[in-house]
């Protein structure tokens, strides 16, 4: 039964990462079931998992939807993540390994590279590589619990995220501020590379308020 709650809920999981599913989005018990060939008691179990992590709001007898914030609650959860985010590349500035540098110079390269090739004309493609940069910071602070908590915050704003890349020229914005984290974090600027990462993760009221209405 754990296998099978487990594989349900990872599912899920990588819908929201996917943009599959969208803040406000239903998640159908019957149709869990029949995708996945189990029992409702593992659909039911990814949903209280899901709920107890802020992800989902269940319904009575209606099945659930996904987190979808108002301006208040979007605005205190960017407030926490972009500390989250700050600490892991604070603590990445002290501890990445060489091979984390590598990584770290390969996906900046990378989303320099989109920039520089494709504009604003692939927002979803950049998106992956945006993850991939903050996934490969997270990684570096060489704390797991902390990775957990920046993955779980960002599944909370990861749709609104997605939307920003849509604006003309945040591409570009994107992949100027990625270099110059990851010239703070190689040169083990702690303070500074916090700062830089909080600043790159935040958004202004206007602009949150511009996101809360283009996801309806």
């Amino acid at each position: 039964m754990a296998g099978q709650t487990e594989q349900v809920l990872n599912a899920i999981l990588n819908d929201i990462e996917s943009g599959q599913l969208i803040p406000g989005g239903s998640l159908d018990e019957a149709e869990l079931v029949s995708r996945h060939g189990v029992s409702r008691t593992p659909v039911r179990e990814a949903f209280i998992q899901l709920e107890a992590h802020g992800l989902i709001r269940r319904l009575p007898r209606k099945g659930a939807v996904l987190f979808k914030p108002s301006l208040e609650e979007f605005l205190a959860i960017l407030e926490v993540h972009a500390k989250l985010e700050g600490q892991a590349a604070g603590l990445a500035a002290r501890r990445l390994s060489p091979e984390g540098a590598k990584s770290l110079e390969s996906i900046v390269q990378d989303c320099e590279r989109h920039a520089a090739e494709k504009g604003d004309g692939d927002p979803n493609g950049y998106y992956q590589l945006n993850m991939r940069f903050h996934g490969v910071v997270a990684e570096g602070s060489g704390n797991p619990f902390l990775v957990e908590m920046i993955k779980t915050n960002a599944r909370k704003l990861m749709a609104y995220y997605r939307a920003r890349y849509r604006y003309p020229g945040s591409i570009a914005v994107s992949a100027r501020e990625h270099r110059e984290i990851a010239e703070l974090i190689f040169a083990h600027e702690r303070e500074k590379a916090e700062a830089a990462m909080i600043a790159h993760v935040q958004f202004d009221q206007v602009t949150v308020m511009d996101l809360l209405a283009a996801l309806g």
